[in-house]
């Protein structure tokens, strides 16, 4: 049922290539700019529709299926561009940061398995007000990531960091903190929904 809460959860999802692509060259910061402003609108779009389906009682079997969908493959998207270009780099410890990408990544396969699972015992597994700060905290930090990458380019390499005053990486320093946080979160939910899980496992 293509209602307009629904169309807009797949315009997010037909928008993720092109968001993918933007973010492709880490050298051209037009290109970020563009990426940004797109990533701001899916944003924008991901709370638009779960609004309007809400207030106007148009909530959909395929509303409740494709919207999880969407933020997943929007920020497995995100997270894979942003290292492959060499987004996830930050000063003293290097590529390290990408070990908070993958923590979110196999956080969201795994609980993502485990919905599944329950769902076929008929058990819901609630979304918690942690997990909703999660979720805020890693589109904050992918968002000032890409933001990063528009106002500095692309972070510098470790031999040029010397080179390179940390207060002229200060949006992109941001983006990683917030994504240390993210993963610490991650980490905590987690937990939260795998105990929830043995409970119903033999």
């Amino acid at each position: 049922m293509l209602t307009l809460p629904n169309m807009l959860t797949l315009s997010r999802i037909v928008a993720v290539p092109l968001l993918a692509a933007l973010l492709w060259w880490p050298e051209w910061k037009l290109g970020y700019w563009f990426a940004f402003a797109l990533y701001c609108l899916m944003g924008i779009t991901d709370y638009f529709d779960g609004y309007l389906a809400r207030s106007s009682g148009a909530v959909s079997k395929l509303g409740i299926f494709l919207d999880p969908i969407a933020d997943k493959i929007m920020v497995a998207a995100v997270i894979l561009v942003l290292t492959a270009q060499g987004y996830l780099r930050g000063p003293y410890v290097g590529d390290l940061h990408v070990i908070a990408g993958l923590i979110i990544l196999m956080r969201e396969i795994a609980v993502s398995g485990l919905r599944e699972f329950l769902a076929g015992l008929q058990v819901s597994v609630p979304v918690t007000r942690l997990a909703k700060w999660k979720t805020t905290l890693q589109l904050v930090s992918l968002g000032a990531l890409i933001g990063g990458g528009a106002v500095h380019g692309p972070p510098p390499t470790l031999m040029a960091e010397a080179a390179r005053p940390l207060a002229d990486q200060w949006i992109h320093l941001t983006g990683l903190a917030c994504l240390w946080g993210a993963a610490a979160l991650t980490v905590i939910t987690g937990w939260d929904y795998l105990r929830v899980g043995l409970k119903h496992m033999d």
